[in-house]
């Protein structure tokens, strides 16, 4: 087979053989991880390898087992933070309030949040210094989906939950939840969870108080494959290797389908 058909970037020259690569991602072993190569399980670039001599560029060639993308390029680091309210989403904030430089000391790596909550929003943010996998997280094109609980003022009925997913009209476009449900509804207040793929500023917010429930505390529980769990707030630790797969895997996909959807050409 040659280099093509292997998918690896100049696999006979250089580079470093794919079952030690696996085996430093922490996939497996050396002797399993050639098993799943043998096995046919493993692809690079988006081609089946089966050679035991393939060699690859980590730094450049994307990996995956049994579909689920593997993190082989080292220097890389993803952090969940459980963001508490009255932090900025910024790692320097000019005017000198609460940032998220605290919560990255421990990891050597300069890194960088994706996308934002506000100051009074608490719950899941990434940290990162993989610019490509934060620019498909983080751009709204992309439509990774976000899930929310939202404390919000007064009772809210099955009319307005319903009305939450049919779309309602705000003052830069119409915007509808792809799921929202009552998870309760006591004394003067309610708890409703939304999910929304929208990266639009202050979204949950806005959408709430348009259907006459402004928000009295919002924390974001889900993005994308990951949940904040039980990570208490004002705490961050690394992603589980099935974490960064899950979100690894994610990323690229949208990023291939991004492609697939450019014009190709001038259209003019």
């Amino acid at each position: 087979m040659s280099d093509e058909e292997t998918g690896a970037t100049d696999a006979s020259a250089d580079g470093v053989r794919l079952q030690k690569v696996l085996a430093q991602a922490g996939v497996a072993s050396r002797r399993v991880s050639e098993e799943l190569i043998s096995d046919g399980r493993v692809r690079v670039n988006g081609v089946v390898v089966t050679e035991m001599g393939a060699r690859i560029h980590p730094e450049s060639d994307l990996v995956d087992v049994d579909g689920v993308a593997v993190q082989v390029e080292s220097g890389m680091r993803y952090v969940m933070l459980n963001k508490p309210t009255g932090v900025f989403s910024t790692m320097r904030d000019e005017r000198g309030r609460p940032d998220l430089t605290q919560y990255t000391e421990e990891w050597p790596e300069r890194l960088y949040n994706v996308g934002r909550l506000d100051a009074e929003t608490s719950g899941l943010l990434i940290l990162t210094n993989d610019g490509q996998l934060a620019h498909v997280l983080a751009h709204p094109s992309y439509g990774v989906t976000k899930v929310y609980i939202a404390k919000v003022s007064g009772r809210v009925s099955a009319q307005t939950i319903s009305q939450l997913t049919r779309g309602i009209e705000l003052e830069d476009g119409p915007i509808a939840a792809d799921k929202a449900r009552l998870l309760d509804a006591s004394g003067g207040t309610s708890l409703v969870e939304l999910t929304l793929h929208s990266g639009r500023n202050r979204i949950v917010r806005r959408m709430m108080a348009e259907v006459g429930h402004p928000v009295r505390e919002l924390v974001r529980r889900q993005f994308g494959p990951l949940h904040l769990g039980t990570l208490p707030a004002g705490q961050a630790r690394e992603l589980t290797k099935v974490e960064r797969g899950a979100l690894l895997t994610l990323a690229r996909r949208d990023a291939a389908l991004a492609s697939d959807d450019e014009p190709q050409g001038d259209t003019q």
